[in-house]
C-alpha cells in the first residue's frame, strides 16, 4: 500500500523521473523565448506544452515553486541597481567600483537573487530557462499571489496508447474572457413635454375640420384652363 506517499511513479525510476519533470518545466519555460521566422524549434503558441494529464499534474508543483522563488527575489534585484554601476569591466570605472563601498552594498542586496537564481538553477538544470524565468516570466506574476499556470484537459487522446492528453500553461495571457448580452436600449418619450388636457372644444375643433376637409370640392386641375379660354 502506498499510504502517505506523494507523486505518482509513471513507471519510471526516481531519477529518470526527476529529469522528465525537469525538462518539461524548462520546455514550458523556453517556449516564451524570443525567436525569429527561420527558426524551427519556436512554439506554435508561447507559454504552453502538450502532455499527459498525469504528467502535467506532477510537474505544475515544480513550475509554480519555481515562480515563487523567482518573484519574491524581484525587490532585491531593484534594490541593488541603486549601488549597481553601469561601467564596462575592463574599465578603470569598474576597478574603482569594485573596491569602494558600493559593491559591498550591491553584493549584499544582491545575494538573495543569486540564492534564488541557484535554487531554481538546481530545480531545473537549465540555464537559459533560468533566465527566462527571472527577466520575463516572474515579473508578469509578481502581483500574483499563486497560481500561475493551468491544467486544460483535451479530448482527443494520445496517438499509439490512447494517453489522456492535457496543456499546461501560463494564466493570464491566453484566458478566455466571457462577455455578458447586453440588452437593447429603446427610445424613450421625453417626461419634460406635459400633454395637453383633453376638452370638449378641441374634440368638437378637430370634427369640424375633418367635416370641412371631406365636403370641400376636388380640383380636377381644368377650371384653371376653361377660365384661360
Amino acid at each position: 500500500m502506498r499510504h502517505r506517499k506523494r507523486g505518482r511513479r509513471l513507471g519510471r525510476s526516481s531519477s529518470h523521473r526527476k529529469a522528465m519533470f525537469k525538462n518539461l518545466a524548462s520546455s514550458l519555460l523556453l517556449t516564451e523565448r524570443e525567436t525569429d521566422e527561420f527558426d524551427e524549434n519556436a512554439a506554435k503558441v508561447r507559454g504552453r506544452v502538450v502532455t499527459t494529464l498525469h504528467k502535467a499534474k506532477e510537474v505544475r508543483p515544480l513550475m509554480e515553486r519555481c515562480i515563487t522563488i523567482a518573484r519574491k527575489s524581484l525587490q532585491s534585484a531593484r534594490d541593488a541597481e541603486e549601488f549597481a554601476t553601469t561601467a564596462e569591466r575592463t574599465s578603470d570605472e569598474y576597478r574603482t567600483w569594485r573596491k569602494s563601498d558600493q559593491w559591498q552594498k550591491w553584493a549584499e542586496a544582491r545575494s538573495p537573487v543569486v540564492n534564488a537564481r541557484r535554487r531554481c538553477q538546481q530545480l531545473l538544470g537549465d540555464k537559459e530557462a533560468v533566465t527566462i524565468l527571472f527577466d520575463t516570466v516572474a515579473p508578469r506574476f509578481e502581483d500574483r499571489p499563486g497560481g500561475y499556470t493551468r491544467i486544460l484537459r483535451l479530448t482527443q487522446p494520445r496517438l499509439g496508447d490512447a494517453g489522456i492528453q492535457a496543456i499546461l500553461e501560463f494564466v493570464g495571457k491566453n484566458d478566455r474572457t466571457s462577455t455578458k448580452s447586453v440588452k437593447p436600449a429603446f427610445d424613450t418619450v421625453d417626461d419634460t413635454v406635459e400633454d395637453e388636457p383633453v376638452t370638449d372644444e378641441s374634440v368638437s375643433d378637430e370634427v369640424s375640420d375633418e367635416v370641412a376637409d371631406e365636403t370641400a370640392p376636388e380640383d380636377d386641375g381644368d377650371g384653371d384652363e376653361k377660365k384661360s379660354e
